[in-house]
């Protein structure tokens, strides 16, 4: 037994073991014609679509962390995953219906770009108009200032522990109705008013635990 200990300790090398596995596949690099084409061709199509499952649902979570509106991106690929597991929907069906989600994924996290606004912005953007009345152009140009101003304002007010204090609680939302009564147009009655108030609150309160920290820091 000694001997075989021995030949154990001289033969097996350690190696380190990686706390987070390869980084997620950016669905933004993805050549999707050419993976289509490929996909025809290949032997291995359950394994080729799980990949692509795995990389949009990491994309999914990232970007729904960051702006809860985007739900209905995961309420889709949820509901392609469970038709198609159910066999309603053939697995060259599934591919396209994924590519196109794809697709429409990337351009989701262009938006702020188009939008010229920051990530964070957008955000409070997305909560005071999905869903809203309609809006007009002059309209929508208004619900951005008033978000870029109240995310400025909320900023300020994140002091330390904030959230365990209900007198900085009570400034940051005294901030968000002052913040919106002024600036949302007259679309905005005054049930939607407060029910876009509450929902920043939440936002706010679920996305900033501290100044410098949360899912933007």
């Amino acid at each position: 037994m000694g001997k075989i200990d021995a030949l154990l300790d001289a033969s097996i090398t350690g190696h380190e073991i990686r706390e987070q596995g390869p980084p997620a596949l950016d669905l933004s690099k993805i050549n999707f014609a050419a993976l289509a084409q490929r996909f025809k061709e290949s032997r291995h199509r359950n394994t080729e679509l799980e990949v692509l499952k795995a990389a949009i649902r990491a994309q999914l979570e990232k970007m729904t962390q960051l702006n809860r509106t985007r739900a209905d991106f995961a309420e889709k690929f949820a509901l392609l995953i469970d038709n198609y597991n159910a066999g309603s929907r053939g697995i060259e069906d599934l591919l396209a219906e994924l590519v196109k989600l794809s697709n429409s994924l990337n351009e989701e996290q262009e938006r702020h770009v188009r939008e010229h606004m920051s990530e964070e912005d957008l955000v409070i953007f997305d909560i005071l108009t999905r869903p809203a009345p309609e809006l007009s152009s002059a309209e929508r140009g208004e619900v951005k200032k008033a978000a870029r101003e109240l995310l400025a304002r909320l900023k300020a007010l994140l002091v330390l522990n904030w959230r365990q204090k209900a007198a900085a609680r009570l400034k940051l939302k005294l901030s968000i109705e002052d913040t919106l009564d002024c600036g949302l147009p007259r679309a905005y009655g005054p049930d939607l008013y407060q029910q876009k108030c509450v929902a920043v609150f939440e936002h706010v309160y679920e996305s900033y635990p501290e100044r410098n920290a949360g899912a933007y820091a």
